[in-house]
C-alpha cells in the first residue's frame, strides 16, 4: 500500500507550520498565521492539505509534568510467540492503560508505554499483557522521570 505521503514534499512554510502545531497544537488559525506572516486563509489551506495528504493524523494535547508525576508509567518490553504479532496487538489495544505500542527490532518484539493511577494497577496490567495469548514474555521498567519531551 502507497501512503499518501510518499511523493509529499513539504515546503519551508509547511515545516515551519508543523513546528508550530508540535510545540502548541492549539493555537488558533489567526495566531499561525500571524506568527508565520501569511494570511489565515493560506494556514487553513495548508492545514487542511497536510491533514489530507496524513502528514497531520491528529490534533492532541500534551499532558502536564505534574499531572503526570502523578501517573505510574512503564515501558513493557514484549517477546511475541511466531505468528502472534496481530492478535496481541488487537488485544492491547483494547487496554485503555496502554498509551502507545510500537513495533521494534531487536531482543523484543513490541514496547507498551503504559499509564496508571497506582503501582497495584501498573502490576495488574504488566500481569494482564503477559497473560494475553501469543505474549511469550515481558520485560517491565517503571519511568522514573522524563527528562526530554518534544
Amino acid at each position: 500500500m502507497i501512503s499518501q505521503t510518499d511523493n509529499f514534499q513539504p515546503d519551508d512554510l509547511d515545516i515551519a507550520l508543523l513546528r508550530l502545531l508540535e510545540a502548541d497544537s492549539r493555537l488558533p488559525t489567526v495566531t499561525l498565521a500571524k506568527r508565520l506572516g501569511v494570511s489565515r486563509t493560506t494556514v487553513q489551506a495548508r492545514l487542511e492539505r497536510l491533514v489530507s495528504r496524513g502528514v497531520i493524523t491528529a490534533f492532541t494535547i500534551r499532558l502536564d509534568e505534574d499531572y503526570l508525576a502523578r501517573r505510574i508509567q512503564g515501558h513493557v518490553a514484549i517477546t511475541l510467540l511466531p505468528k502472534a504479532a496481530r492478535q496481541v496487538e488487537t488485544r492491547l489495544k483494547a487496554m485503555p492503560q496502554v498509551r502507545q505500542l510500537y513495533a521494534v527490532s531487536g531482543p523484543f518484539d513490541m514496547i507498551a508505554v503504559v499509564s496508571t493511577e497506582s503501582i497495584a494497577e501498573m502490576n495488574r496490567v504488566i500481569d494482564d499483557i503477559g497473560a494475553v495469548e501469543g505474549v511469550e514474555r515481558t520485560n517491565s521498567s517503571i519511568i522514573l522521570s522524563q527528562r526530554l519531551a518534544r
